[in-house]
């Protein structure tokens, strides 16, 4: 009998994540549910699954940011994003940061399973209603690319701390989730307000929420 590929689920919707699982029961072995970006780089590295399905907004850590770590730690493991985002922008943010394949929620019942089975197989999948505005979107120069394009030279550590201003935490429960120094978590944000010229923590968190980097309903 052949093993079962193993996978990991990750949203912040408690109810989703127990519809998703029986949706998978079946055919996979379901290792883990999480519901915050951390929780699943921990979990990840922990359980070892094959296919991590993940949404894009999440607490603490959204799933862009965790998808480029975790493609850093463990580049054998497959992402596909389960999320309401069916802008062509999302998706091709998700491919960038190392996704294998992209599905929106409203399609996750017909199309799941074969979404898994593509990825396993090395191949890339995307929801065929978001697939055609991608491909158009990636063969020209979109001005709208140009609402990620300042984040660029951020550092990894610097992005993490800007998500979680945009959450509304505190230096020190900043410094707590990433177990950093409060001394280091305000050199971060200086070092934020000076790439992006902002100058108070009250525009930090515009800023964050314009450009989804602060969690909110998926």
């Amino acid at each position: 009998m052949s093993k079962k590929p193993r996978v990991l689920m990750a949203d912040d919707h408690s109810i989703l994540l127990a519809g998703v699982q029986k949706l998978l029961e079946d055919r996979y072995e379901v290792v883990g549910s999480v519901e915050d970006g951390r929780a699943l780089l921990d979990a990840a590295e922990r359980l070892k699954p094959d296919v991590v399905l993940l949404d894009i907004s999440m607490p603490l850590l959204n799933g862009l940011e965790a998808a480029r770590q975790l493609k850093k730690s463990q580049p054998e493991i497959k992402l596909l994003f389960l999320t309401m985002h069916g802008s062509p922008q999302y998706a091709t943010e998700a491919f960038k940061a190392g996704g294998n394949g992209y599905l929106v929620k409203q399609s996750a019942v017909a199309e799941l399973s074969h979404a898994i089975e593509a990825v396993l197989q090395g191949k890339f999948y995307i929801t065929p209603s978001v697939a055609r505005p991608v491909i158009e979107r990636m063969l020209k120069t979109p001005e709208e690319s140009a609402i990620r394009a300042s984040q660029s030279g951020l550092t990894v550590r610097q992005r993490e701390v800007l998500q979680l201003i945009g959450e509304g935490k505190g230096t020190k429960e900043i410094a707590e989730v990433l177990n950093l120094a409060v001394k280091t978590v305000e050199f971060h944000k200086t070092c934020l307000m000076k790439e992006l010229d902002i100058h108070t923590t009250a525009e930090l968190v515009r800023y964050a929420i314009a450009q989804d980097l602060a969690n909110s309903d998926s």
